[in-house]
C-alpha cells in the first residue's frame, strides 16, 4: 500500500491548492499577508513480538489480555475493538487488561508499531478460544451439536451454527458454556515480529502522508501565525478513526511548537539547560492552534497483518515542520534552516505590508 502522490492530490483539493499564486507576498485576506505550503511525510511500517490472550465467559463477554503499555494511544480501545470484531462480542462487553509482567508478551509502545504488532497475536488467540468453544459445544451431553464434527460448525457474530444451516439457527456461545458447565473457554496467541529480521524483506512497508499549511504574516509587528493546515495520512485501515485523528492532530499541534516557540538553551559554562521549565520552554498552547482538517485515506495494508493496519503514533509530527516553513517563505521571502522561527529570521522580510 503506496499512495503517496493520492495524499498530495486529496490535500491539494481539500486545501484549495490551486488558487495559489506562487509569488512571494502576494497572496492577501483580511489586511495579512498569507503563506501557503506543503511537505511530504513517511514512516516505516513494521511489527514486533507480540503474544495474547482472549477469554469468552458464560455471561456473554470477553477478556483480552496483553502485556503492551497504553501511554495515550488508545491501545485500550484497539484491543477491545479487534477482539469485538474476531468474537461478535460488543465493543462494551470486551474487557481489556494490559501492563502488567505477568500478562503474555506486549510489543514496546514506540516506534508507531504496537497496534500492528498486537493484530496477529489477538487475531490468533481469539481463534483459538473459538476452536476450543467449538470442541466444547461437540463433545457436551445434550449439546444441540453434541457428535457433530467441528469442521460441520462456525462462529460467528457470538454464535455458534452448522455450516450448511447458516447462522439464523445459531446459539449463542454463552448458552453453550453454561450447558458444559464452563465458566470460559480460553486461547492463547502468538505473532512473530519482522523488525529487525535478517530475512530479506519482500516489500518495503511504510505509511506516507502530507500538510498542506497556511501561515499569516504581520510585518508590521512581525507577527508570524500558523492559520490553517490540512493533513492526509495513508496509514492503512484506521481502527479507530477519532482516536486516530485526535493523534495527527495531536502531532500536528507539536509540530507546530516545533516551527514557531520551542528550543532548549544550554548554559555554556556547564551544559545545564536553562529553560528547563514550561515557564520558559515554550509550547503549542490553545491559543496557538489552527482550523485542523485530518483525513485518512484508509487503504488496508495486508501485507503487514489481517486488518491491514499501520501506526500513526509518530507520521503525523514528520513534515509538519517543513510546511509551516515553505509557508513562512511564501509569505516573507526568507527561507528558514534552523528550528524554530524566531523574529529575527523574519526581520530580513523583504514583505513590508
Amino acid at each position: 500500500s503506496r499512495h503517496y502522490v493520492e495524499c498530495l492530490q486529496v490535500g491539494s483539493e481539500k486545501f484549495g491548492w490551486s488558487k495559489r499564486n506562487a509569488e512571494v507576498g502576494s497572496m492577501k485576506r483580511d489586511g495579512l499577508t498569507l503563506g501557503w505550503g506543503v511537505a511530504g511525510a513517511a514512516w516505516i511500517a513494521t511489527r514486533d513480538d507480540a503474544a495474547a490472550n482472549v477469554e469468552l465467559r458464560d455471561d456473554g463477554s470477553a477478556r483480552v489480555a496483553c502485556g503492551v503499555q497504553d501511554i495515550g494511544t488508545g491501545t485500550y480501545t484497539v484491543l477491545a475493538l479487534l477482539a469485538a470484531d474476531k468474537t461478535g462480542v460488543p465493543v462494551e462487553k470486551v474487557e481489556v487488561v494490559l501492563g502488567d509482567t505477568m500478562l503474555p508478551h506486549g510489543p514496546v509502545s514506540g516506534g508507531s508499531w504496537a497496534t500492528a504488532s498486537v493484530v496477529p497475536a489477538v487475531f490468533a488467540a481469539a481463534d483459538n478460544a473459538i476452536t476450543a468453544l467449538l470442541n466444547a459445544a461437540t463433545t457436551t451431553s445434550g449439546s444441540p451439536f453434541e457428535n457433530r464434527k467441528q469442521d460441520d460448525l462456525a462462529f460467528k457474530g457470538g454464535r455458534v451454527f452448522v455450516k450448511t444451516e447458516g447462522p439464523g439457527g445459531g446459539v449463542p456461545f454463552a448458552d453453550l458454556l453454561k450447558r458444559a458447565d464452563l465458566r470460559l473457554v480460553t486461547g492463547s496467541g502468538r505473532s512473530e515480529g519482522i523488525f529487525g529480521s535478517k530475512a530479506k524483506p519482500k516489500f518495503s512497508m511504510h505509511s506516507y502522508g502530507c500538510h498542506f499549511a497556511e501561515v499569516t504574516w504581520q510585518p508590521e509587528i512581525a507577527r508570524l501565525r500558523v492559520n490553517r493546515v490540512v493533513t492526509v495520512i495513508d496509514g492503512g485501515r484506521i481502527i479507530n478513526p477519532l482516536a486516530g485523528r485526535n493523534q495527527i492532530e495531536g502531532a500536528v499541534v507539536m509540530g507546530i511548537g516545533m516551527a514557531l516557540l520551542e528550543h532548549t538553551t544550554y548554559d555554556p559554562q556547564n551544559g545545564a539547560p536553562i529553560n528547563s521549565n514550561l515557564a520558559d520552554y515554550i509550547v503549542a498552547v490553545n491559543a496557538d492552534v489552527p482550523q485542523l482538517e485530518v483525513h485518512f485515506l484508509n487503504y488496508p495494508d495486508l501485507e503487514l497483518n489481517a486488518v491491514g493496519a499501520r501506526g500513526i503514533g509518530e507520521i503525523g509530527l514528520a513534515g509538519i515542520a517543513a510546511a509551516i516553513t515553505a509557508a513562512t517563505y511564501h509569505a516573507t521571502g526568507v527561507r528558514v534552516r534552523d528550528l524554530p522561527i524566531k523574529i529575527e529570521d523574519l526581520l530580513t522580510s523583504s514583505v513590508l505590508s
